[in-house]
């Protein structure tokens, strides 16, 4: 059995975002770093390899990215990926999800995995549906903020949060499944496995290597386009009430809740 986890370079959460007004793109020149939601998808494919009910011959992490994200593979590696697949080219670049769905796709294609494991949203888009996009162009079963994984014969029987409680889903594979950040605790990787992974294979592919046609990604094969980019407007100042007069403060707290129908 194979399981490929989808992964993703993204700014570092202690940079602050920078938008190119040029591009209407995310500025990506600063510090990157994994994306940390995939790496709970990473820990719950070790989970299924070291659990022993199934035979799980091989991880391998996949991304699409420009030359740092090669980067984020070999954290992905040093946390259990066997192996890595950095899909690279310039034709892929202002892609939307739709086009990265097509492509990420293409690139599971050759890998022909049985179960396709990522996290629920990436740290910099918070986009919640690429899964589903590859799900989509797969033909696979796809499931969404999967908080728990059992082995239930030939199935997955999955927990999924949902609107207004829990799924409780058995999934056939092969299958794409998107898990929530609390599905496990990722590990720390150990200073050899850091160490390991920068001699782990890395298989870099361009479009044509995976069959991608240039006008299907990228800017020509988006379905969406920014038109302007605008600042988030200022937060008013909050309203202080001191505490002088214990009962003059409870009424002013309590007036104030009022008039905006809080209780």
């Amino acid at each position: 059995m194979k399981i490929c986890v989808l992964v993703k370079d993204v700014p570092d959460a202690a940079v602050q975002k920078r938008i190119d007004p040029g591009t209407m793109r995310l500025d990506r020149s600063g510090e990157n770093t994994l994306n940390p939601f995939d790496t709970h998808a990473i820990e719950a494919a070790m989970q299924l390899k070291e659990g022993g009910e199934l035979q799980v011959d091989e991880i391998v992490a996949v991304t699409m990215g420009t030359d740092t994200a090669a980067r984020a593979l070999q954290k992905a590696v040093a946390l259990g990926a066997d192996r890595s697949v950095h899909l690279s080219d310039a034709s892929l670049a202002g892609s939307d999800v739709c086009a990265t769905g097509l492509a990420l796709a293409k690139v599971l294609e050759s890998e022909s995995p049985d179960l396709v494991l990522l996290g629920q949203q990436s740290d910099d888009g918070e986009c919640y549906t690429i899964g589903a996009v590859v799900a989509d162009h797969l033909k696979m079963p796809s499931l969404t903020q999967v908080i728990d994984m059992k082995v239930d014969g030939d199935k997955i029987r999955c927990e999924r949060q949902a609107e207004y409680g829990y799924d409780t889903v058995a999934l056939a594979l092969p299958a794409v499944i998107s898990v929530g950040d609390a599905i496990n605790e990722p590990r720390y990787p150990s200073l050899k496995a850091i160490m390991g992974a920068k001699k782990k294979p890395l298989d870099s592919k361009s479009a044509g290597d995976v069959g991608i046609d240039a006008g299907q990604v990228g800017e020509a094969g988006s379905q969406t386009t920014v038109l302007a980019l605008n600042d988030p407007p200022q937060k008013e100042a909050g309203e202080i009430i001191e505490d002088e007069d214990t009962a003059e403060t409870v009424e002013k707290i309590v007036a104030w809740l009022e008039e905006r129908k809080l209780i």
